[in-house]
């Protein structure tokens, strides 16, 4: 009889070789062992709760309960398996559950909720039975939040039996891709390619001012690409770049907010986001590429700001940086351009050879690349086999910092991995689970034969051979499980999460809290976004990115755009779900259920308390940035439609980050008085919305009816967007107005434009009634009903420009700028 632990691992090792032949092309071109979405669901589940129960007690002092734990995971797993097992006798019947199929439905649960507790606390598993309980008691509820309720059949078949709640889009994307990126990073860092990483930025930046929290920052936007949760990032890099922040004079409070910050920042770059990217594709129904294109600006000016406020902090401190290698700048410079020259020579190469390749034997492509990448990898080892440094680096970093070419040297190898999985996600557009699973392969290979071919290729006796496999072997093993256990978090949550999902169905409980946040705010937009941020704040607390950002989207976003509707002031999807996902990430901050402050704190030997408060505000323009892109969607590059205007916008959106940390941080080039801070605060409110100056004296827009309606719908660009206010009738009220925002489709025709988003609409003399409106289309996602009829369309009123007004801005800063150096030339 195997311990506990070594059956866990056989557990991890099954699952792991489970999702990669469910991600292979083989089972569809050998034609066996394929699954189908709600099958693989299951037994994703299902090899999730029994590791759960596995190797994580429900006590840590009850040696009964953990004598228990094997059997409570086997029936967890069965429970799980159910929609598996008897997938076609509960396909034959959907709606109409039997007596065991309700049974083992609400074991099942019982089971996920106990998953819960022991993974993720005590908050999230009472939100969810109170989830539970709204559902049953829902006509028993005060007027405002009453609901009819639901049976507990019913409720048990729509939460456990079905595709849609705890085995619904978010589980499938856990199993679809979400493991693999979760993989990618665990075998990553067990290969030594997490080392090479923080070597690098440590050695590229650790001798500048505050370098090792600089370092700390550019790795977790590196590792952010793969890990699912912020507080994965914080106790992977934190033990490293902690430790060395305190080591320059950073106080143990400080040296912990940065890495918090940085590991939250990481959540945000895209291409992965978390895996929240791919989830958005869902819920907003655009490309993934459109995602990205949105999120950019955003992500880089929370970067750029939090490199900024680690400079800031070495300067008001008078810190210095770790110790500059002995080498002379010119030697380090020559070898880091002809480093850099080889590299982008090689890439050359294979950008050439790829397309040729594909262009001349099509079905070769894929041949061609995985060939060109295998002979790639041996070039880079032998390369790094010749230099001073050894191979893999250690993770330690102890000691000054090496030369960033000998660093770079040590690992360029591992680049290739990374690189393909970004290059087929941003060049290709390829599916997520297929860039995924060639970088994987690609990996496995590096980890599993890096050390045997070091040994042949610095001459070392054959006897090392063994002994380097083994070795080998012993690390893909140990990323594997680290894998596998990383995921735990991830799939239990995106289970309760489809909870979360599947009793807003029952009860309607996001129309509830629209109408909850509608009371409270009064008819302003401002203050709906206030109350939706609080409950974002409170909501997210506990959760890894892919789960937080479901839940809060779940029953937030659709507030925000029906609200903003309402309003007369339309919000773009994709807006009111970055937003949500911002303030939702900003919960593993926030004391005092911050995770990932107190997971930081507990490697820096600080309180928790004060990590957290400085934390959030090192992420306050995370914290600012939404509710500007929410007012000003520019800022997503909505509505941008030229690169000159692009170029301004980011130029713009930068800057306002930089003015907007030296306002928060009360420092530009000294101390800042009140007036200079204050108008600062100005200038970078300019920055971000330049337009809430003006558009209080002369609106943006105005209304253009009947057949000058038809005309601006008609003519306007690709992609441009259109502000279409819609009536609709309330009974015994005047007929409400409601503003959306959808973008313009390709073909220019009237009908075509509103098909291209799912609505049919019948021509009438004073406008248009729809028709019809397709499920799950971005016009019902905003809120277009049946019956509703369109009256005008907005559209820009023309004259100045409101973007003169970054003159007036950089003059503001300017004026400051000019206070400061004279008082310090007086000095």
């Amino acid at each position: 009889m195997p311990s506990t632990t070594a059956l866990a691992a056989r557990v991890a090792i099954l699952w792991t070789l489970f999702q990669l032949w469910v991600a292979s092309p083989l089972p569809l071109s050998l034609g066996v062992g394929q699954f189908a979405v709600g099958q693989l669901r299951s037994i994703h589940l299902a090899f999730a709760l029994l590791l759960c129960f596995l190797l994580v007690p429900a006590h840590a002092s009850s040696s009964i309960a953990r004598r228990l734990d094997p059997a409570l995971g086997g029936a967890a797993a069965l429970c799980a398996a159910y929609g598996f097992l008897f997938y076609t006798p509960l396909s034959a019947r959907p709606g109409d559950p039997w007596a065991i199929d309700v049974a083992v439905a609400l074991g099942g649960l019982v089971l996920l909720l106990e998953a819960v507790r022991r993974l993720l606390g005590w908050p999230l598993l009472v939100f969810l039975l109170v989830l539970l309980a709204y559902v049953q008691l829902g006509p028993l509820a005060p007027d405002l939040i009453a609901h009819k309720g639901a049976s507990l059949v019913h409720m048990m078949d729509r939460l456990w039996l079905g595709t849609d709640a705890v085995f619904g889009v978010a589980l499938g994307i856990s199993a679809e891709f979400i493991f693999l990126f979760v993989l990618f990073g665990a075998l990553l860092e067990c290969g030594g390619g997490g080392a090479f990483f923080m070597r690098s930025a440590l050695a590229l930046v650790g001798h500048m001012r505050g370098g090792p929290a600089k370092a700390a920052v550019a790795v977790s936007a590196a590792t952010g690409l793969f890990s699912g949760a912020s507080v994965i990032n914080v106790v992977s890099t934190g033990p490293i770049t902690i430790p060395l922040a305190k080591r320059v004079g950073y106080a143990p409070d400080k040296a912990a907010a940065i890495e918090v910050a940085s590991s939250v920042n990481g959540q945000v770059m895209p291409p992965v986001m978390g895996a929240a990217a791919f989830l958005m594709v869902e819920s907003v129904g655009i490309p993934y590429m459109d995602v990205l294109r949105h999120a950019l600006i955003s992500a880089l000016v929370a970067y750029v700001g939090l490199l900024i406020i680690v400079h800031l902090e070495a300067v008001k401190a008078g810190l210095e940086g770790l110790p500059r290698p002995r080498v002379r700048w010119q030697v380090s410079l020559r070898r880091i351009l002809a480093g850099l020259a080889r590299g982008a020579a090689a890439l050359a190469v294979l950008a050439m050879l790829v397309p040729l390749v594909r262009a001349t034997v099509p079905e070769a492509g894929a041949l061609a690349v995985a060939g060109a990448l295998l002979a790639a990898y041996p070039l880079l080892l032998r390369f790094a086999a010749r230099g001073a440094l050894p191979v893999p680096l250690p993770a330690s970093a102890d000691g000054p910092p090496s030369p960033p070419a000998e660093v770079l040297r040590a690992g360029l190898y591992f680049l290739l991995p990374v690189g393909l999985l970004v290059w087929n996600l941003v060049v290709e557009r390829a599916a997520p689970a297929f860039s995924v699973f060639w970088a994987l392969a690609l990996l496995a290979v590096i980890v599993l034969t890096q050390r045997p071919l070091l040994v042949l290729l610095r001459g070392q006796p054959r006897a090392a051979l063994r002994p380097a496999w083994r070795q080998g072997v012993a690390e893909l093993l140990d990323g594997v499980y680290a894998g596998a256990r990383g995921m735990l978090v991830v799939a239990v949550a995106t289970a309760a999460a489809g909870v979360v999902v599947g009793v807003g169905a029952l009860s309607g409980i996001g129309l509830v809290m629209t109408e909850v946040v509608g009371v409270l705010a009064g008819g302003s937009m401002l203050m709906v976004l206030v109350l939706v941020a609080m409950v974002c704040l409170i909501l997210g607390m506990g959760l890894p990115t892919s789960a937080n950002y479901i839940v809060v989207s779940a029953l937030m976003a659709p507030t925000i755009v029906t609200l903003g509707a309402q309003y007369g002031q339309p919000v773009p999807l994709i807006a009111a779900h970055l937003f949500v996902f911002y303030f939702g990430l900003l919960a593993d901050v926030l004391p005092p259920g911050g995770l990932a402050s107190h997971a930081a704190a507990s490697i820096a030997g600080a309180n928790p308390l004060q990590t957290g408060v400085r934390a959030f505000r090192y992420s306050m323009r995370m914290a600012v940035l939404p509710f500007m892109f929410v007012f000003n969607p520019q800022l997503l590059l909505i509505g941008v439609d030229h690169p000159l205007h692009a170029a301004l916008t980011v130029a713009a959106a930068t800057l306002g980050g930089f003015v907007f940390i030296c306002f928060n941080q009360a420092w530009l080039l000294m101390k800042t008085t009140v007036a200079e801070r204050l108008t600062l605060l100005l200038a970078s409110f300019l920055f971000f919305h330049p337009g809430m100056f003006v558009e209080p004296l002369r609106p943006a827009y105005q209304r253009a009816e009947g057949g000058e309606m038809a005309t601006v719908i008609e003519r306007a660009a690709e992609g441009a967007q259109l502000r279409l206010v819609f009536e609709r009738a309330v009974e015994a009220e005047t007929p409400a107005l409601r503003v959306v925002m959808l973008p313009a489709a390709a073909t220019p025709s009237w009908s075509a434009r509103f098909e291209a988003h799912g609505m049919r609409l019948v021509r009438e003399a004073s406008g248009a009634r729809v028709a019809e409106v397709a499920f799950g289309s971005p016009a019902e996602r905003v809120g277009v009903r049946v019956g509703d009829r369109l009256v005008a369309v907005e559209r820009e009123r023309g004259g100045p420009s409101v973007q003169w007004l970054y003159g007036l801005a950089l003059a503001l800063v300017a004026w400051v700028w000019r206070r400061q150096r004279r008082r310090l030339a007086t000095r």
